[in-house]
């Protein structure tokens, strides 16, 4: 049997695409929607593949790093575009480090409107 846990979070920031034609080139807004997926097969103990609370902990981290900063001046973003895509292969690696033997991360899902998200997956 395998099982997909999925946990959800935000942030706010602002950023500009390089290399772009139209208004997305000029600085604005989003407020940003994050949902992670992990997978695996084993439960432990408990009756859990891994604690939500586990999960949550590691992912507001990694929005802290994100919240309410000019995108275009944090790393890795510096340097690389800021594109919904890029935001959530960074969100992807940085939540590997939760994975084990037994849970692997599958996807990174992040909105940047209700209407527009990019999912990252391996």
């Amino acid at each position: 049997m395998k099982y997909k846990l999925s946990v959800f979070d935000n942030f706010s920031s602002a950023h500009f695409l390089r290399d772009y034609k139209g208004k997305c080139e000029n600085l604005h807004g989003h407020n940003w929607k994050v949902r992670v997926c992990l997978t695996g097969t084993k439960l432990d103990s408990s009756g859990m593949l891994i604690d939500f609370t586990d999960i949550k902990k590691h992912l507001a981290l990694i929005m802290t790093g994100l919240d309410h900063k000019c995108l275009n001046e944090t790393p890795p973003f510096d340097k690389t575009n800021p594109t919904a895509e890029n935001i959530a292969t960074y969100i992807f690696k940085q939540i590997k480090k939760l994975e084990t033997d037994d849970i692997k991360v599958h996807e990174v899902e992040v909105w940047e409107s209700e209407t527009s998200s990019a999912i990252v997956c391996e």
